[in-house]
């Protein structure tokens, strides 16, 4: 059976710049009345089936419209693709792969406001991936349509999100992303919902990929000089590229149980069968020594 990738998007250009990158596209729609397509990609003698989806801006939708395509396309991959606002060492057109994305928004409102961050990962596989990828300019020739003179870089990093579209250098916002969040590159208003929805679906690999739109200073400016479909191209190139080198049957592989893990199970099986034991000791792959037992059975 040829593996399923979804790419989800927020907005319509970033939906038509993965659109630009399939073939036999068909329209599907979910029992509950969501539109999507699904169309082929095959590459380095491998092929994949993708199904996009637009889910609307903001985190809510897009945690709700993630798990309803996880349950509709079964995928064993997600990637969601679209722009951002750069942060900081970023420029207009390059990419970010997010390693970890921060909910900004989390915290306590006292006097001020004190951040209690929530921290979403991406899948570990598909982080080196991208890595990989951004040491290498091989991405660059998926580009499709003109970007002008843009010489785009991709950067593998964390990237924050919130329900909030951030405009100004001098907002409070902004000023709070940059003293608690220094590390993030690029700020927008999904990839939050999208890994929390993941999380009861661990056995799915997924990434989020981003192209830089605007600076937050003049964001309308970027908008209107057509920033927004470059940074979608530039973002939809180089996640048709992660596609393009995954070994679907590696992602796929099922995982050998670690040497505590072992022990664990076998503890497991002697309170099952009956046996008595007393402080079965564990120790887990980062040198921690624990006790499982310290009980009789008859």
């Amino acid at each position: 059976m040829m593996p399923c990738a979804v790419i989800l998007t927020a907005i319509p250009v970033e939906y038509k710049a993965v659109r630009a990158h399939l073939s036999d596209l068909q329209e599907e729609t979910h029992p509950e009345g969501t539109i999507y397509e699904r169309g082929n990609f095959s590459s380095n003698g491998g092929s994949w089936q993708v199904g996009i989806v637009e889910m609307g801006a903001g985190i809510a939708e897009a945690a709700v419209e993630t798990k309803r395509a996880i349950d509709y396309f079964q995928p064993n991959v997600i990637l969601f693709v679209g722009v951002a606002g750069g942060l900081k060492d970023v420029k207009l057109g390059d990419v970010v792969a997010a390693t970890k994305v921060y909910g900004y928004e989390s915290g306590k409102v006292v006097e001020t406001f004190q951040p209690r961050p929530n921290v979403s990962q991406v899948s570990y596989p598909l982080e080196q991936r991208a890595k990989a990828e951004a040491r290498k300019e091989e991405w660059l020739e998926r580009i499709q349509g003109s970007s002008s003179d843009l010489e785009p870089e991709a950067w593998v990093g964390a990237i924050a999100a919130g329900d909030k579209v951030v405009a100004s250098t001098h907002s409070e916002v902004y000023q709070q992303l940059r003293q608690n969040y220094g590390d993030a590159l690029a700020v927008e208003m999904e990839s939050h919902g999208v890994l929390k929805a993941l999380r009861a679906n661990p056995e799915i690999n997924a990434l989020i990929i981003r192209g830089i739109s605007d600076l937050i200073e003049d964001k309308s400016n970027a908008d209107d000089a057509g920033f927004q479909k470059i940074a979608a191209r530039h973002a939809s190139a180089f996640a048709f590229q992660i596609l393009a080198k995954l070994d679907i049957n590696k992602l796929t592989e099922e995982r050998q149980p670690s040497e505590s893990e072992r022990k664990i199970c076998s503890a497991s099986e002697k309170v099952q069968k009956g046996a008595s034991f007393r402080d079965v000791k564990v120790t887990d792959s980062h040198g921690s020594t624990f006790s499982i037992g310290n009980t009789t059975q008859n």
